[in-house]
């Protein structure tokens, strides 16, 4: 069945004259609905600003339902009798940091900043109320198990889909008499396996989707934000171990300059990452051999993930030097968890012995 799109720079149409049977969350309908337009709009999220201007498209006739958003941003896939649309509302931008690294940044500060991406899922075939509520809890389940694997920085899961919405529409039953029994009326014969699989696909190939028309990507300095890792306090806690009268502004600059050469080495990326995963499986409780409270004095491995990294950067005399501020902890290292504290030892340790062999 053709179903019509109207664009509005107020909002968005999804328009059926012969009506949609529809499951959604939206501000205005949330539940079981027979209507014949589905309205994205920009509006207060609040139940009367968004009927007033769901009303403007309806021309106050037709039955609707009606979702409040801030972006009218979406794209359009179909699959056969399947057509998903994906809105994206985004406050969050990839900015240059260096010549080589960039970071992920949001002019409304990353307490007030959102990303949601939302659906609506129209299925061309006659389906029961049950089905469409199977759907829906399928989408909800798909979407939220595509992010988790994604396994973004924490500071990005804390803003990702606070605010997101969902509807699912297929057609509506014919029916001879005015009114309508969804409760027993004929519905078309699904394969719901087979039909769940494709709503599964369609789901994650519009979260990528989503991800690439937004150009959100995610670098090493974006964990070092989630972890609340400062380039500056990284520098601050280099300069402890060494000799006062070194310390200068051009030390400094160059003790920067260095980290951020260091965590353009796709090495040194990947043990930090590697240690920081494991950092969070080990503190999460997430493997049933490992028990901080009585293994951490046996573990050595962060040790020699720090070690690692040191060498990577200045060569073996910068194991000296990691051995030093492992020991001492001066700065920010010392309020980090034991994975993370040599990990960033390493790093600091690394990029002071390179900057002294120069």
């Amino acid at each position: 069945m053709k179903i019509d799109i109207i664009e509005k720079d107020y909002g968005i149409c999804i328009n059926n004259p012969n009506h949609f049977l529809a499951f959604s969350d939206f501000t205005v309908g949330d539940g079981i609905d027979i209507v014949e337009n589905v309205n994205i709009v920009k509006a207060k999220d609040d139940f009367k600003s968004t009927a007033k201007r769901a009303e403007v498209f309806n021309g106050s006739q037709g039955s609707y339902i009606a979702q409040a958003t801030e972006s009218l941003n979406y794209f359009k896939n179909t699959y056969g009798d399947l057509t998903l649309f994906t809105f994206m509302a985004n406050d969050v931008v990839v900015e240059e940091f260096t010549n080589h690294l960039k970071v992920a940044n949001s002019p409304k500060g990353f307490h007030d900043a959102r990303i949601n991406l939302s659906h609506v899922l129209y299925v061309d075939k006659v389906l029961s109320p049950r089905n469409l509520l199977r759907i829906f809890k399928i989408i909800a389940n798909v979407k939220a198990k595509v992010l988790a694997n994604m396994a973004l920085p924490l500071h990005i899961q804390n803003i990702l889909n606070t605010d997101d919405f969902l509807a699912v529409l297929s057609n509506v039953p014919q029916s001879d008499s005015k009114s309508l029994d969804i409760n027993n009326a004929e519905y078309d014969e699904v394969d719901f396996d087979e039909l769940r699989i494709r709503i599964e696909d369609a789901v994650e190939i519009s979260i990528e989707d989503a991800f690439e028309r937004l150009d959100l990507t995610f670098g090493i300095l974006d964990y070092f934000v989630a972890e609340g890792i400062l380039i500056g306090d990284l520098v601050d806690a280099g300069m402890e171990l060494v000799d006062d009268d070194e310390v200068t502004d051009e030390l400094k600059e160059k003790m920067k300059s260095q980290i951020f050469k260091s965590l353009t080495d796709i090495n040194v990326i990947a043990l930090i990452v590697a240690a920081m995963r494991t950092e969070q499986d080990l503190t999460g409780n997430r493997i049933r051999e490992f028990d901080l409270s009585d293994g951490s004095a046996y573990l050595y491995a962060d040790d020699v993930l720090g070690m690692a990294i040191s060498n990577q950067i200045a060569g073996t005399k910068a194991t000296f030097n990691f051995k030093r501020y492992d020991e001492a902890k001066p700065g920010i290292i010392y309020g980090l968890p034991p994975v993370l504290e040599d990990i960033f030892a390493g790093l600091i340790a690394g990029c002071i012995s390179k900057i002294f062999e120069e």
